[in-house]
């Protein structure tokens, strides 16, 4: 009895190993031939690979190589004076155990991306939608250009500061003293209870970017017969025939709009270091970014700057693939 399952055991084990070492041959072959068949579509559309090439070089060179070259410098310390060190895993585990003010750049971060993000994202579509309406095309060029110039005007985001000056001279504070609701000029940018939702209003300010031309272009380009067409099959009001007709046909531009709103609400930091300083009270406008610009450009330690750069660039990428799952719901 004991022989018998022995010999079922060992013939088990063999079938195993044979099917083991017929996995590790069958995968170099596959991606041998997957190589040439890459290389052939390559040959066969030499073309439009040739048109594509300046593109790609450029890309490579100033795009794909700097990601890589930081992310291998994360593992090391590099001070641009001397070589970088490779210290694996340390820059990290400082990161999220020995860095303090980090953790409150990540709590800051997730604050300004999760309320301004979705805000700033469905606010930007709701009046590119009303603009859409106007049959007027001089009004409705008007309108566009007058929601999008607070982002052409560079560093328009400067008036917040006179508005918010903490002087008498300051507008909030002159209107306020004047009708009676204070009586004392108050520190906007020096108090913390102010700082987040004054920049909170000031990035919604600015949140009318090129995600806000795209979703004007893609409403411009739907097909008019599919509205004759769903009110035929039974779309009743408005709000039906955004959600199951003019969404679904501008699907490019909503993700397009979604992956630019969450690089500039993860990204965020010029306007906020020019209105509340840097570093602000109590770090309370110090974002992941911030973090990233004082050890990178203040204090060249480039080993660390790499590891937040790198941790940054995880979180929009999963954000990104989360944005799309939803998008692909659109219409359903």
């Amino acid at each position: 009895m004991n022989s018998a399952y022995r010999s079922i055991r060992s013939y088990d084990m063999k079938k195993k190993a044979q099917n083991n070492n017929s996995s590790w041959e069958i995968y170099p072959r596959y991606i041998k031939k997957k190589a040439m068949n890459t290389l052939k579509d390559m040959w066969r559309h030499r073309e439009s690979y040739l048109f594509m090439a300046p593109y790609l070089l450029l890309f490579t060179v100033f795009v794909l190589v700097p990601v890589l070259v930081s992310i291998g410098l994360s593992f090391t310390y590099f001070n641009i004076l001397e070589k970088p060190r490779f210290v694996g895993w340390q820059n990290y585990i400082d990161l999220f155990f020995a860095d303090e003010v980090f953790l409150t750049a990540i709590k800051n971060t997730f604050l300004f991306a999760i309320v301004t993000g979705p805000i700033g994202y469905f606010m930007a579509l709701f009046i590119a939608w009303m603009i859409n309406d106007i049959k007027n095309k001089k009004v409705r060029a008007f309108m566009t250009l007058l929601f999008y110039a607070p982002t052409i005007s560079g560093q328009a985001y400067i008036v917040w500061k006179y508005i918010f000056s903490s002087d008498t001279y300051g507008f909030a504070n002159a209107w306020l003293m004047k009708l009676g609701i204070t009586y004392s000029a108050s520190l906007w940018f020096e108090d913390q209870k102010y700082i987040v939702p004054i920049l909170i209003i000031v990035v919604l300010w600015m949140s009318m970017g090129t995600g806000f031309l795209s979703f004007i272009a893609g409403l411009q380009n739907v097909d008019q017969s599919l509205y004759e067409a769903g009110y035929m099959d039974g779309i009743k009001n408005r709000f039906q025939e955004l959600w199951y007709i003019t969404l679904p046909s501008m699907k490019p531009q909503l993700m397009f709009g979604a992956v630019m709103t969450i690089t500039s609400s993860f990204a965020i930091h010029e306007q906020l270091a020019a209105l509340a300083g840097f570093p602000s009270v109590n770090y309370a406008a110090h974002t992941v970014v911030s973090h990233l610009v004082d050890y990178g450009s203040i204090r060249f330690e480039m080993g660390y700057a790499s590891a937040i750069a790198t941790l940054l660039f995880m979180v929009m990428i999963l954000c990104n693939k989360g944005i799309q799952a939803l998008l692909r719901k659109v219409g359903q």
